[in-house]
């Protein structure tokens, strides 16, 4: 198949009749986002206390299936008090994925923590469970019930998978290796609002997990994100020490420790609001698009990554792997040239500068896919959100 067939397909009746530039990931307004912007507005409510805000948290709690959401600025900043929660530190480790986007690690060194890598799945994309369980059982050991790294003498308090562009990784096993090594489990997804694996929502396998609503994911906020966790006294901690840890008082300034200023705005979740509510029709969307790129690149040497086993997938970032890192360079560089947005998967997060010194694996997985892996147009196509209705 040709990169120029790629092309004009992408800007066919057939996906996104257009001569135009093709985004990657555009946002789609489809319903009371200007109404419940209105009534923030109307109401003065409009920073970080008002109904919006609690009505977002309730709704994704409700999504997902987790007894408690909490509301943020951002998903680095949920991941950074749910590490902060398991009490994650400078005298800790984390583990991690090589394969994510940096705001993975950037959380964990917020904390003053190092990272660890290990291997992700091929067919995945995320963390893998063998590949976590064979540096545990070389690595560490168990010492009074921490987990520490032989290396360096430091305990290993949480690891930290990512359902890398919404697609489940194989959370059930990596849940079931951490509780046998004392793990705290904090799951990045970020990327997968609308995935379940085995039924469950992403997220919600772990003590805790995050979401994302910035611009270019499933639904958007323009920004903002959520701690999620089943566990009462986390949530309340959560929204406590977001919110600076001011204590409760009708005119006083009372605030015990040093926290964060971290509270998502009620704007923001007015938005969040309206866009949840059009989440299904979206992801009957996006599902319709990933179908039609599968029948595409059916009879081509260019795989398609499709959801996997057990996994009901959100499809955030459609996704595509090439043959060699020579022909992903000539299709990124045809395909943008030509006004179709693609990009490349992310730069190993483990061979940026300020982690080239922490330990890892052989990464060989991530190092593959590193070479090949390329993200195609995903946005929501409304002529697709009004059939499936």
């Amino acid at each position: 198949m040709s990169h120029q067939n790629f092309i004009n397909y992408v800007k066919s009746p057939e996906l996104y009749n257009s001569e135009g530039f093709i985004p990657l990931h555009a946002p789609v307004f489809m319903g009371n986002e200007k109404k419940y912007l209105n009534e923030c507005i109307d109401s003065t409510f409009v920073s970080s206390v008002g109904k919006f805000v609690d009505d977002f948290e309730k709704l994704c709690a409700e999504y997902t299936g987790a007894k408690y959401a909490v509301a943020v600025v951002n998903g680095t900043a949920a991941l950074h008090i749910a590490l902060l929660l398991a009490g994650v530190d400078s005298e800790c480790e984390v583990i991690t994925q090589p394969l994510t986007f940096v705001a993975t690690t950037n959380a964990i060194a917020y904390t003053g923590a190092h990272p660890v890598f290990v291997d992700v799945d091929l067919d995945r994309m995320g963390m893998s469970p063998e590949s976590l369980l064979n540096f545990l059982e070389t690595e560490t050991e168990l010492i009074d019930g921490l987990c520490i790294n032989k290396q360096t003498k430091k305990q290993i308090k949480a690891c930290v998978p990512m359902h890398t562009f919404g697609f489940p990784c194989r959370i059930d096993k990596i849940q079931e290796i951490c509780e046998k090594y004392n793990i705290t489990l904090i799951e990045d997804a970020a990327e997968s609002l609308g995935s379940f694996y085995k039924g469950a929502h992403t997220g919600t396998f772990g003590k805790m997990g995050i979401l994302s609503f910035n611009g270019n994911k499933t639904i958007t906020c323009g920004g903002g994100g959520m701690l999620l966790t089943n566990d009462e006294s986390l949530a309340k901690k959560a929204k406590h020490i977001t919110t600076t840890a001011k204590e409760p008082h009708k005119w006083e300034y009372v605030h015990k420790e040093v926290a964060y200023n971290y509270r998502l705005t009620n704007l923001s979740a007015a938005l969040g609001c309206a866009q949840i509510e059009k989440l299904e029709q979206v992801l009957r969307s996006k599902k319709e698009i990933a179908k039609r790129y599968q029948k595409f690149f059916s009879n081509s040497e260019i795989t398609f990554v499709t959801e996997p086993s057990n996994s009901n997938c959100n499809y955030w970032l459609n996704a595509i792997v090439l043959m060699s890192l020579e022909e992903r360079n000539a299709f990124l560089e045809t395909s943008n040239a030509n006004g179709v947005m693609t990009r490349p998967i992310w730069k190993l997060v483990s061979d940026l500068d300020m982690n080239l010194s922490f330990q890892r694996d052989s990464l060989e997985n991530a190092k593959w896919l590193e070479q090949r892996v390329v993200n195609i147009p995903s946005s929501v196509i409304l002529d697709f959100v009004g059939a499936v209705n």
